[in-house]
């Protein structure tokens, strides 16, 4: 196991970030503005956009770019395939960048059945088989990043490499998860708005937060799991992650047999929002890792 440990401060962009939120309302959720009306629409490219079967739902996932298959996975509850922009547009140069809306979110159903990473695994799984044959790497932030792990473990020949981002140790008790549309409103109605109105079924979204709340607050993510990851992860956190606190980032990486780490001073849970060139620092020479073999 490697570490790598960023304290690159020059890199750490977390003033003006605070400066900028302090001097306008919250906008997607931490995602900020799109660069220009021309920007893409991620999540929501008629041009990129397709569909996968996955037993009681379908699943939508947009592509860019060509060459090896990068699969990117965007955080839980309030997350978006939007939010994963700064990671879609750089990955996208040098491979086929597969965007998925998780199940719940976005353009993707909800279906019917309890909310599992089995569940979510398969999802990803059945987006994988339709696009490609090869091998994928994976990059997933939080609920994403757990669900990487969960793909990695069950479908070991699919994966190549992971990353996973402000995803550690979990047991019961370590946290209480709420989710409620009305809190969701107020924090950046206009997000919400438009993350609902691309939703088959807006209806159903509390009745999903709340049956994956409970999930949540009820998931293990341990060594049961950790040890039986075979291909080489990368594992992210800024160092100040409330949702995934440094003790619980030093457990999966440790219990991890292929595991390299990177820290990233200062940074809360959304580190690649708040300092995204210090997380594409630290995934470069990870990903150039026996590349060739």
């Amino acid at each position: 196991m490697k570490i790598i440990v960023l304290v690159l401060s020059v890199l750490f962009g977390l003033q003006s970030f605070a400066q900028n939120s302090q001097t306008k309302p919250l906008r997607y959720f931490l995602q900020g503005e799109p660069s220009s009306s021309k920007a893409i629409q991620y999540g929501n490219n008629a041009i990129a956009g397709n569909y996968a079967n996955a037993g009681d739902a379908r699943i939508y996932y947009e592509i860019y770019g060509k060459g090896k298959p990068f699969v990117v996975l965007h955080g839980g509850g309030y997350g978006s395939i939007y939010e994963m922009h700064q990671l879609i547009d750089s990955l996208s140069k040098n491979y086929q960048v597969i965007a998925i809306s998780t199940r719940g979110h976005g353009k993707s159903e909800i279906g019917k059945d309890p909310v599992t990473y089995e569940q979510r695994a398969n999802d990803v799984i059945s987006v994988i088989n339709k696009v490609t044959k090869d091998k994928v790497n994976i990059l997933g932030f939080s609920d994403g990043a757990y669900t990487s792990y969960k793909i990695a473990s069950m479908y070991p020949e699919r994966v190549e490499k992971v990353i996973a981002i402000g995803a550690g140790e979990q047991v019961p008790g370590l946290r209480k998860l709420i989710l409620d549309i009305k809190e969701a409103s107020n924090y950046d109605k206009l997000y919400y708005d438009q993350q609902l109105a691309l939703m088959p079924q807006p209806n159903r979204l509390q009745e999903y937060w709340t049956n994956m709340a409970s999930f949540y607050n009820t998931m293990i993510a341990s060594k049961e799991l950790f040890a039986t990851i075979k291909c080489p992860v990368l594992v992210v956190a800024g160092e100040r992650d409330m949702n995934a606190p440094l003790a619980t980032i030093f457990a999966a990486y440790q219990m991890m047999p292929n595991s390299q780490l990177s820290i990233i001073p200062k940074a809360p849970h959304p580190v690649f929002l708040v300092n995204f060139a210090a997380v594409w620092a630290s995934m470069g020479p990870f990903l150039k890792e026996n590349s060739n073999k």
